[in-house]
């Protein structure tokens, strides 16, 4: 017979053994469930047909994914314009998290129509009115585990006085330490003159990284999911030249349609500790 005292050591060791095997099936477990949730929220049948024809060029899992958004989060969407992310992030966060939306009360509009339309699916949903980058918004300091921008810091920085690093700095604030920065906007090649990003509606990627850092942000990681090459953003109407606007009307209108939506950065930052 072994001793008591080796039979012991025997079953702590296997317990040990087994935890990280446990641990590892339920991350796996997690992931999983969170990818089919969100699959399910990209696939809901509330969402507007042409929205949906448009994940080709926008990538919405995959987007999302790369960001971190997990179904129990503080999410904050920043300018939501006509609701394209809302309507896949309101489902997605309905049963364990939550999503604030922050813009002016008529940049609201449009997703307040969403909201009296479904409000079963935009349960979770809270509007934050937010008249200027440096006016006070009735979200919390330090609350969002993750706040999300779609397409556009390039309007905040066009113009001869832009406001790109009010945003950036409320943004931050909005955030809790450790907490998630995710930019997508239109991609401006770095060897063009700065001048381009006031007019074009296309940003160089450079200047988005530099307007994140000086709020105090850390960049995490750059993905090329919403990448095209055939879109060389030098175009008289500028990014509207290409779909969904296609600012042209008819005049070379397969030509722009064959290119497709605008080439894309995708920056994921951080808020340090």
């Amino acid at each position: 017979m072994r001793p008591i005292a080796y039979t012991i050591a025997l079953l702590a060791l296997g317990g040990a053994a087994c935890a990280p095997a446990e641990q590892t099936n339920a991350t796996v477990n997690t992931a999983a469930s969170q990818k089919d949730a969100l699959a399910a929220a990209i696939a809901s049948p509330h969402r507007d047909p042409d929205n949906v024809a448009r994940d080709q060029y926008r990538h919405p899992a995959e987007t999302l994914e790369f960001f971190g958004v997990k179904p129990d989060d503080m999410v904050v969407e920043i300018w939501p314009g006509g609701g394209w992310y809302t309507e896949i992030l309101a489902p997605y966060l309905a049963e364990e998290g939550s999503l604030a939306l922050v813009a002016s009360e008529r940049g609201l509009s449009s997703v307040r129509k969403m909201m009296e339309k479904d409000p079963e699916t935009y349960r979770s949903v809270i509007l934050s009115p937010m008249d200027s980058p440096s006016s006070p918004t009735s979200f919390p300091a330090e609350s969002a585990d993750v706040v999300l921008t779609f397409r556009n810091v390039h309007n905040w920085e066009m113009g001869d006085k832009p406001y790109g690093a009010e945003f950036f700095a409320s943004m931050f604030r909005m955030l809790r330490p450790g907490g998630t920065l995710g930019v997508v906007d239109h991609r401006l090649p770095e060897n063009r003159p700065d001048e381009m990003m006031r007019t074009s509606g296309y940003m160089k990627q450079s200047r988005v990284i530099e307007l994140a850092e000086a709020a105090g942000f850390e960049l995490v990681d750059t993905s090329e999911i919403n990448a095209n090459s055939k879109d060389n953003a030098n175009y008289e109407k500028g990014v509207w030249t290409l779909p969904p606007r296609l600012a042209e009307g008819d005049k070379d209108r397969e030509k722009y349609q064959a290119i497709g939506e605008s080439d894309r950065m995708t920056l994921k930052f951080r808020k340090p500790e």
